[in-house]
């Protein structure tokens, strides 16, 4: 894959579980010029460089919402990766300011300082959580999402390009409930919402080469969405740890009973490929560009956790936890 060889890349979040993995595969498989990784926190940047000797990657202290600190530092990015977010629902909900200062002002900071510094293209990692959201966590990835999309408004036909990537689950990630389901069954007891919850799961690596391939394709516009398999979290807790209780404690404030990443008022902007989907901006609908390219989903499609075409079985959901060496 050459789509980011030669070219310097800015990942903000690098130290979470995406950055970490995304950083090594461009690393191994690109000839990249040089890697930034942009995070706050010092002990994670530390433990990373740690881990990852390589003179072509440079660790930065900054958060996104410092608008100033973000501009210094892009000044010769070709490529930003915005993976920045705060992600926890429980904290959102109660700290709703500081989840709106860093998902959403955070993301106008993106497309501002790509704009100002030139960056040829720019791709946002979202959530499930942001189609149809129930909690201030999904909604301000809604709005970060908007404002990503609508960074193409801004620039029409000049650089740079802005588009969004939107999945599930990812296995084994930090704040995944795979890690937690781990430790609870040591307890003897697992702690599940509700035993009719379903989700949709990728792993990490899935994940990046999912956002590699969007990278190569984007036209600025698109909001990509995976097809990836569904399962019902009372199913996975019972591969992870058969011999444990299941106790059901009842659905959390903001939580779903699915998830949904392509709402019924989506489907009249969404074209499908064989292994994806992507949601049209305006633009991009006028412009024709996708007019050959993937088919049209059916009027009022809905692609949901609970109705999706693709499903796991226990076997293949823990052959896939042990692929990544989580059972």
């Amino acid at each position: 894959m050459e789509t980011l060889k030669n070219k310097t890349v800015m990942i903000t979040g690098g130290t979470g579980s995406f950055g970490q993995s995304f950083v090594r595969k461009i690393l191994e498989e690109n000839e990249v010029e040089s890697v930034i990784v942009f995070s706050r926190d010092e002990l994670k940047q530390f433990e990373m460089q740690a881990n990852l000797d390589n003179q072509k990657v440079r660790f930065v202290l900054g958060d996104v919402r410092d608008y100033k600190r973000l501009l210094e530092v892009s000044t010769d990015v070709d490529v930003i990766i915005h993976a920045a977010a705060m992600k926890q629902i429980t904290a959102a909900e109660l700290n709703p300011i500081e989840a709106i200062k860093t998902n959403v002002l955070g993301a106008e900071n993106i497309v501002r300082v790509a704009i100002e510094n030139e960056i040829s293209s720019v791709i946002a990692l979202s959530t499930d959580k942001a189609s149809n959201p129930a909690n201030l966590y999904g909604a301000t990835k809604l709005c970060s999402d908007k404002l990503i999309i609508a960074g193409n408004n801004l620039t029409r036909d000049k650089l740079p390009i802005f588009s969004v990537v939107r999945y599930g689950n990812i296995l084994g990630s930090r704040g995944s409930v795979i890690p937690l389901f781990l430790q609870q069954a040591k307890t003897g007891t697992i702690t599940i919402t509700n035993e009719k919850m379903t989700r949709f799961w990728l792993s990490l690596d899935d994940g990046v080469d999912f956002v590699l391939k969007s990278i190569k394709t984007m036209q600025g516009g698109e909001i990509f969405i995976p097809k990836i398999p569904s399962f019902r979290v009372i199913d996975a807790a019972k591969v992870v740890a058969p011999e444990a209780k299941i106790n059901i404690i009842g659905i959390r404030p903001g939580e779903k009973l699915h998830e949904i990443m392509i709402t019924e008022d989506d489907s009249f902007h969404t074209r499908e490929f064989e292994n994806s989907y992507v949601i049209l901006s305006p633009d991009l609908i006028k412009s024709n560009s996708y007019k050959n390219s993937g088919k049209p989903v059916a009027e009022n499609f809905r692609y949901s956790s609970d109705t999706n075409a693709l499903w796991h079985t226990h076997e293949s959901f823990k052959e896939k936890l042990a692929s990544i060496g989580l059972v």
